[in-house]
């Protein structure tokens, strides 16, 4: 019986009918004429795909067609070289190329466990596979050797998923071992986030040092207090003491040593025992004690806080007024250079005044004198957001300036109403005590004034209403004494000195230029053009750090 589909011929084309013997013309016909009941496009779906590689994975099972016994650990699987070869390119490459496994009945693999072998090859043949915290190591090793990037990536993610305190530190080492930059980096960052619950598990302790290096030296090592890092370090060295104390000196490097409480400091860590027989540690332990007593005054990488504790180093700006000749405003304010905020600090007491002087001693800041000869001074508790009143000056003074050198307070020359004062005062804040030091060999108001390498550098100023000084006087706090230095190439007034890496940097004032000083060679270079004069404010700018 045949079938033949085709249109229905009505009576007219019936009457006419091809003789038998005459031959039939074949016409080409326009597949765009078709109307879309002459086409059907069926599909079964995925459906289809599944049911074939159920069917599959049944043959493998029941061992029916299958052309290859896969030998894992003594352990045969008996499997199909066409569906091996489809998902695996390890496989296809073993077995379509002239390779002696393509003849061979048993192909033996090493390397891999059994039970990874077992799972791998269920997902083979249905696109499923259970990862477990047992097996989830060996099947991303079996995944990986024979090419399978879908589960390779899954095991993975998985890993990602089960990061914990006691496990990430293990899981970032897998994870570079096995190139996964992804997995690596999540790692990283769980373990600095969870820094103090992750030093104290076992994986910690099997750290290398160059890997708690990487970690502590981090700026983004979350700890609530340096503390934390500390005795991190201290339980790694002490876990095997005879190897690693010769490490102590190159891990301390990295823990901010200054950052810790005084008491913290004296009563743990320089009372601990390997520290102690540590000279080579020394000179850390120096330079914590001396932040201690100077504060900001010394700087190096361990005195910047870790982001994790809470504390900026931020520009703090004191008073100030709403234009020239206008009210004098009672606003502290601090700006974050890092996210670019202000912030509102407790309002300056006694704003009426004008012209005083500001400096920032450890991370609180002075204010002294003002007009009109004034001797107050009030100091900001970074820890307490208020304005204390501590000693007042001897002398009563404005357009003065105050500079912190060797952890004492300096106010230096400025007016008091009838003449420039030569007069220097010094402040220490444990005995909250101002005492006469020698005076300057010029008098001057509106110097620029900052402490370098031991010594307090007075730049320039006004000798009188109509004259600018050039002259760079440098008091000796050993000796007492002021001598004179190399003047500066140019005579200002109302000019701003800091320091930096032991020189010394003037700008501000009526000065297009930036000049530097450098009090060892005892000589003056020209550093760059500003882009205009700066006129001077009476706002005072200082830098400290504090808690946001």
């Amino acid at each position: 019986m045949v079938l033949i589909l085709g249109r229905r011929m009505n009576r007219e084309d019936s009457a006419v009918r091809e003789s038998p013997a005459v031959k039939r013309k074949v016409l080409e016909m326009d597949t765009k004429a078709l109307n879309s009941h002459d086409v059907f496009d069926f599909s079964s779906g995925p459906c289809h795909a599944e049911s074939v590689l159920q069917m599959f994975n049944e043959f493998r099972d029941a061992r029916l067609f299958t052309d290859v016994v896969i030998s894992v650990e003594g352990r045969e699987f008996p499997c199909h070289r066409a569906v091996l070869s489809a998902c695996s390119s390890y496989f296809r490459a073993m077995f379509c190329n002239d390779h002696r496994e393509s003849h061979e009945m048993l192909v033996e693999i090493n390397g891999i466990r059994a039970e990874a072998m077992d799972a791998f090859l269920h997902y083979v043949y249905t696109g499923r596979v259970r990862i477990t915290t047992d097996n989830v190591q060996y099947l991303f090793e079996t995944s990986s050797l024979f090419q399978i990037t879908t589960l390779r990536d899954a095991c993975a993610k998985f890993l990602e998923d089960q990061l914990d305190p006691c496990n990430c530190l293990g899981i970032h080492r897998f994870a570079d071992a096995h190139s996964l930059k992804q997995l690596a980096s999540r790692c990283r960052a769980y373990a600095l986030q969870s820094f103090g619950d992750v030093a104290l598990h076992e994986e910690f302790l099997d750290l290398r040092v160059d890997e708690l290096e990487e970690y502590i030296a981090s700026d983004d090592l979350a700890v609530g207090k340096e503390e934390t890092v500390f005795e991190a370090v201290m339980r790694w060295v002490y876990h095997d003491v005879e190897h690693r104390r010769p490490m102590l000196r190159q891990l301390l490097l990295h823990v901010r040593l200054p950052l810790l409480h005084p008491n913290y400091f004296v009563q743990t860590v320089e009372g601990d025992q390997i520290i102690q027989n540590a000279p080579e540690c020394y000179q850390l332990l120096h330079e914590a004690r001396r932040y201690h007593v100077l504060g900001n005054e010394m700087m190096s990488p361990r005195t910047r806080p870790r982001r994790s504790t809470g504390f900026s180093e931020v520009i703090v700006v004191v008073g100030g007024c709403e234009r020239v000749g206008g009210f004098n405003l009672p606003y502290t304010e601090c700006y974050d250079p890092v996210t670019g905020e202000w912030k509102s600090l407790a309002k300056l007491p006694e704003f009426t005044k004008s012209e005083y002087a500001v400096c920032a001693l450890r991370n609180d800041i002075l204010v002294s004198g003002g007009r009109i000869n004034s001797r107050d001074v009030w100091m900001y508790n970074s820890q307490l957001n208020i304005w204390i009143r501590v000693a007042s000056l001897n002398k009563g003074r404005w357009r003065h300036k105050m500079a912190v050198l060797l952890g004492k307070v300096y106010a230096v020359g400025g007016f008091d109403g009838q003449s420039r004062l030569s007069s220097v005062e010094c402040y220490d804040s444990f005995s909250n005590r101002w005492t006469e030091v020698a005076p300057m060999k010029e008098a001057v108001s509106s110097p620029a004034v900052a402490g370098c390498v031991n010594k307090l550098f007075v730049i320039g100023g006004g000798p009188d209403d109509n004259t600018c000084s050039d002259k760079v006087q440098c008091y000796d706090p050993e000796s007492d004494s002021w001598l004179l230095r190399a003047n500066i190439p140019i005579a200002k007034r109302c000019i701003t000195a800091v320091s930096f890496n032991n020189l010394i940097y003037v700008s501000g004032g009526l000065t297009k230029s930036i000049y530097c000083y450098d009090p060892a060679e005892d000589y003056w270079i020209h550093v760059v053009h500003t882009f205009s004069k700066q006129v001077p404010l009476s706002a005072c700018w200082v830098r400290m750090r504090r808690l946001v």
